[in-house]
């Protein structure tokens, strides 16, 4: 039968995130050593992830087999409708798995790894009580961001992160590569790049005005080797990974390697402090583009993702404002304010990732919005119109800015600083402040809903000089912004919630990631 004719109320399975529709009944499996995973070519990769992962979660040793027997069975079923939807189903006499894709599949095997992670246990024997499930997500884009330039954390942190979204069926790993105090992926054909830009000499600590430092040089980057195979390792897990190289401000560290790309032409060090420094690229210089365009190629060719993210925020004009040869080109191209002269370079990037079948995104900056004080608001008066191919990450400023790009067209993903920002406190940012946001802004008309691809959950590494300090301030928060993407708004319980997440709180602890306490 169809669970759609049931009614919502049914009993919910202790799994994260809620799926849409769960009912029980009369029976139960017992999973063992004695099961096999069965499955074909097309789900053999799932079946091998998921023996893996229940020898290494609970030391059950599952065979895998094509022929039908007692067990899990997998499968994909093209009468099943949703693209990233599963069917799950647990009787007495096994289990079974299907779905329309192989990500759809793939999160119903997590779903099924959370049953029996937190089922009733005895030795190597896990008790799943008969269930159903149907699920698919809410919305297609369900992020976390990490930000490396800050504080490098290394490809076992990164791994990490990946085996835990995975469970929470996150489906996009934003990666901050690039900004002022460090650059983190090597490009070959500019070496200095990581030579000089992937260190500095020192790091401030101790907040934002803060004359401290840490008296200790800090460094590190991604060979391009070592890109490709945690692009590989996020394919595994239907993980995209999207790469953030930022341009045109927050580039102190690409400077400091090259400083003809800056606008000022000064020779600069890798900044050892934290905030928005002067310089940014010299944008009206034909060989900035050309590197960029360069960095981009070697980008491309590493991150298989439709999407490169280019940042675009906080952006200081002084140096653009300062400099004769822009002020030049400004008045030859008919740009009347620097913010006109920043979305002129963004649709030059925007058209050139174009040529290339790739997408543009940005910080909502890009679109010339005012949002910081320290902007004159002559800076921000702008008559160039963005690129409607662009998708706007919404971080900062009033939600009407975040409607009014939808009505102009863009997509947008809403990772508004003030409900999504993991290197906030627990006091600004609860478990269940984080549980309770909702990427569609409040009032927005339903016919722009489909154009909020959905959300991300930031984890800025200024103050995280630590794998511990991140992992305190990414778990458990990580599990409700999974949940804020993937169940639906009506489907949502906090306490229901709560309560599962005190069994994946103590799954962290079995694997050694030291969560927040509020």
């Amino acid at each position: 039968m169809s669970l759609s004719n049931i009614s919502v109320g049914q009993e919910s399975v202790a799994i994260i995130p809620k799926p849409v529709l769960s009912v029980s009944s009369n029976g139960q499996f017992v999973l063992s050593d004695r099961a096999s995973i069965i499955h074909d070519n097309l789900t053999k990769a799932t079946a091998n992830f998921l023996k893996k992962s229940l020898k290494e979660d609970l030391d059950i040793t599952l065979s895998l087999s094509k022929r039908k027997k007692s067990g899990i069975h997998l499968s994909l079923n093209t009468d099943l409708v949703e693209e990233e939807g599963y069917l799950l189903k647990i009787t007495d006499r096994g289990i079974d798995v299907s779905a329309r894709t192989e990500a759809g599949l793939f999160y119903g095997v997590q779903s099924l790894r959370q049953m029996i992670l937190f089922g009733e246990r005895n030795g190597n024997q896990v008790t799943l009580k008969a269930t159903t499930i149907e699920d698919y997500p809410r919305f297609g884009w369900r992020a976390f961001m990490l930000d490396e330039s800050r504080h490098f954390k290394g490809g076992d942190q990164v791994k990490k992160l990946l085996d835990q979204m995975a469970l929470l069926k996150m489906n996009v790993f934003h990666w901050h590569l690039t900004d002022d105090q460090g650059w983190r992926i090597e490009i070959k054909k500019y070496p200095k790049l990581t030579e000089v830009g992937a260190f500095r000499s020192d790091t401030q600590v101790g907040g934002w005005n803060s004359e401290k430092r840490s008296n200790e040089s800090h460094g590190g980057f991604y060979t391009q080797k070592q890109i490709k195979e945690i692009v590989a390792y996020a394919t595994a897990r239907h993980i995209t990974v999207i790469p953030e190289i930022e341009m045109p401000g927050h580039a102190s560290a690409a400077i400091a390697a090259y400083p003809w790309l800056g606008t000022s032409g000064e020779s600069i060090d890798v900044p050892v402090v934290f905030g928005k420094m002067p310089d940014s690229y010299k944008v009206t210089d034909q060989r900035v583009l050309t590197f960029l365009h360069h960095v981009l190629d070697e980008v491309m060719t590493l991150f298989p993702s439709e999407i490169i993210h280019i940042g675009g925020d906080e952006v200081k004009y002084d140096q653009w404002k300062e400099s004769t040869d822009v002020q030049a080109f400004m008045n030859k191209n008919d740009l009347s304010s620097p913010a006109d002269l920043q979305i002129y370079f963004t649709n030059q990037i925007s058209q050139y990732l174009d040529s290339k079948e790739k997408r543009m995104m940005g910080w909502n900056e890009i679109l010339g919005h005012n949002v910081h004080a320290y902007q004159k608001s002559e800076d921000t008066e702008v008559k160039e119109e963005l690129a409607v191919s662009s998708i706007i990450h919404f971080w900062k400023g009033e939600l009407k800015l975040a409607k009014t790009a939808l009505e102009k067209g863009y997509d947008i993903v809403n990772s508004l600083h003030s409900k999504t920002y993991l290197d906030y406190g627990y006091k600004n940012i609860s478990v269940q402040a984080a549980y309770e946001f909702d990427p569609i802004p409040e009032g927005l008309e339903t016919k722009y809903h489909s154009q909020v691809l959905g959300t991300g959950a930031q984890m800025w590494g200024e103050w995280i000089p630590t794998v511990e300090r991140m992992d305190f301030q990414v778990f458990p928060r990580l599990a409700a912004y999974a949940e804020v993407g993937w169940t639906q708004l009506k489907q949502k319980d906090f306490d229901h919630f709560d309560f599962v997440l005190t069994k994946l709180k103590n799954y962290w602890s079995q694997k050694g990631i030291a969560y927040g306490k509020e």
